[in-house]
């Protein structure tokens, strides 16, 4: 067991209040018949619970100048109690879906009891301070792990999902393909903005008919908060883009899209470190 130090949004329910029927009869459910269905039920009660979180909190001295005097103030340092394998050494964030499963652990009476939910989680792993694998939901007891890269899935495809542009929907008629005519400027300024963004690790550019309308289709394999992303790349193309709905991004994440450009070479790669 070890500490982190990060921000978490933290509920004002209390904690005492927090209860998940509907995601542990999900998880029973899905522990016994391990199907898709049963995974995908599971998944979706995930995102809509409250989790409590423990922490520790304490209050650090601090100094700060104002009108030119030195005041002595408080800050308050929250640091977040980890599960660790015992083989690979790797750190989850440990989660509970009440207070009994919380108690199982020994490790935390005492503990301050912070109310986080799926969204403010997945901010957490995906956070490059946080050196963590993910969380684990119910350690002690009917236990649940979500590594990394099932948390960056599952947070992009809710948020793509949430997101008002760009969504296919259901019944909409689309054919995805090559580009007749590659648009050389338009992915010479794409390679030139994503260099910059750290968070992208490599993007596909395919041509997409939606309802008989026409207009280029950007796959992106990205960790980080997606309207930024997407808004970024959506800045970088306004000039070579005469429709706003002629333009569809899509994280890699979401079934469409990994589908889409399978076989596909990207046309920008993060150079590696």
């Amino acid at each position: 067991m070890s500490d982190n130090n990060l921000k978490v949004e933290n509920s004002k329910i209390p904690a005492e209040d927090i209860k998940n029927p509907a995601l542990l009869a999900a998880i029973e459910t899905m522990q016994a018949d391990g199907s898709k269905p049963n995974i995908d039920a599971m998944i979706t009660e995930v995102v809509k619970a409250r989790f409590i979180l423990p922490a520790n909190v304490r209050q650090i001295p601090q100094a700060h100048t104002k009108n030119g005097k030195t005041i002595m103030g408080n800050s308050t340092q929250v640091q977040f109690r980890l599960l660790e394998n015992n083989q690979t050494k790797q750190k989850f964030f440990g989660v509970f879906t009440d207070m009994d499963e919380m108690n199982k652990w020994s490790g935390v009476a005492g503990s301050h009891k912070v109310v986080t939910d799926f969204d403010s989680l997945a901010g957490m792993v995906m956070d490059p301070q946080s050196n963590t694998e993910g969380f684990v939901i119910n350690a002690f007891g009917k236990s649940v792990t979500f590594p990394k890269p099932m948390v960056i899935s599952i947070k992009q495809q809710y948020d793509y999902m949430r997101r008002e542009k760009n969504i296919i929907q259901n019944g909409t008629q689309v054919r995805v393909g090559e580009p007749k005519e590659y648009p050389i400027d338009l992915m010479a300024t794409l390679i030139n903005h994503l260099s910059t963004e750290p968070q992208v690790n490599a993007a596909y550019l395919r041509m997409i008919e939606k309802d008989g309308k026409v207009g280029y289709f950007i796959v992106v394999d990205f960790i980080g908060d997606m309207n930024q992303t997407f808004e970024g790349i959506a800045d970088a193309a306004k000039p070579y883009i005469d429709d706003e709905e002629a333009l569809t991004i899509m994280p890699y994440t979401m079934e469409f899209a990994k589908s889409a450009v399978k076989g596909i070479e990207p046309f920008y790669k993060k150079a590696e470190e």
